[in-house]
């Protein structure tokens, strides 16, 4: 079908971020622009939508990535700040101006690779979403066709204050500050949810029922496309991508831990948000693409706990963002 193929060309923008040997790091990546490094202090207060005051809405600090060369490995071409390794991140930047290719790894401490395209410029910020131990992250630069030779790398040993630290932060994939048209959205559509569910609900159906998907984009997609979605917003158009980076957006600024996982089932690739409550831990596959729609998951309250129709067990989760 049309649409799976549009929806494998979408998605393959972030299933290429998958390890490979540096001798062979030619393979497609995702490539956000970077994000500016932001003052020392690294949270802003997400505005409360009109009508609403502190006695009437809570106050949700976004946690902003900030480098703050506490702990900073460099040279004249690269840096890496790992000084907050323990609220999970690393940023990074290439400082001139190259027409070569240029790559971010960072290896997990469970032996998965990420892999990202990176610009020259700014601090972008990398999240560390595998949890506590060693991880190495290098800068790499293109040679000659699908070889590159490393620039500078260090290796961090994290040890996270906050498990749940590297799902509510603005990242490569899930870009937003306080004055993020998202936040003020997310904001406005939750105002009267009374619980989780109810906010992952109105965030969901917000987006399904008024983005529509762009073929356009689809068709000419390029390798180290980023969403932008405030732009996405505004549009209310995109691919998949888009929708899983504003879906995740809204719901971290909103306090709600938040997944955007990719996976697959028999070969297939698919995309999945989880996210976390107090009460019940993660929820996983709570907002679920398989390839041709979106879906919700239905959850039934029985005997205090939420359980969910889904054949999760049939699902591998391969990265985490």
């Amino acid at each position: 079908m049309r649409t799976v193929g549009i929806i494998a060309v979408a998605f393959l923008t972030l299933l290429m971020l998958c390890g490979a040997s540096c001798e062979n790091l030619g393979q497609s990546a995702a490539s956000p622009a970077g994000v500016p490094a932001s003052p020392p202090d690294n949270t802003q207060a997400a505005s409360m939508p009109p009508g609403q005051t502190p006695a009437t809405a809570a106050r949700i600090e976004i946690p902003i990535p900030s480098a703050t060369g506490i702990a900073v490995e460099e040279n004249d071409k690269a840096a890496i700040d790992y000084s907050n390794t323990s609220d999970g991140y690393v940023m990074v930047k290439y400082n001139s101006d190259t027409d070569k290719e240029l790559r971010a790894l960072i290896d997990a401490p469970n032996g998965i690779r990420y892999t990202y395209i990176i610009e020259p410029g700014a601090y972008a910020v990398y999240p560390l979403t595998e949890g506590d131990g060693e991880y190495t992250i290098g800068v790499y630069e293109q040679t000659e066709g699908i070889k590159y030779k490393i620039i500078v790398s260090t290796t961090a040993d994290v040890s996270l204050t906050d498990p749940l630290a590297p799902f509510l932060s603005p990242s490569r994939y899930v870009n937003f500050d306080k004055n993020s048209a998202v936040v003020a959205k997310a904001a406005e559509l939750t105002a009267g949810a009374e619980s989780l569910l109810d906010k992952i609900a109105v965030v969901y159906n917000y987006v399904v029922s008024n983005f529509v998907f762009d073929y356009v984009l689809s068709d000419t997609v390029q390798s180290g496309y980023l969403p932008d979605v405030d732009a996405v917003l505004k549009s209310q158009k995109g691919i998949c991508f888009d929708y899983s980076a504003v879906m995740a957006a809204m719901l971290r600024s909103q306090g709600i831990p938040t997944k955007l996982v990719v996976g697959f089932n028999e070969g297939e690739y698919h995309a999945w948000l989880n996210v976390h409550s107090q009460e019940t831990g993660w929820i996983n596959m709570a907002v679920f693409f398989d390839g041709r729609e979106w879906m919700l998951m239905d959850p039934t309250l029985a005997a205090g706990e939420l359980e969910y129709i889904a054949l999760e067990a049939d699902y591998e989760a391969k990265y985490q963002y």
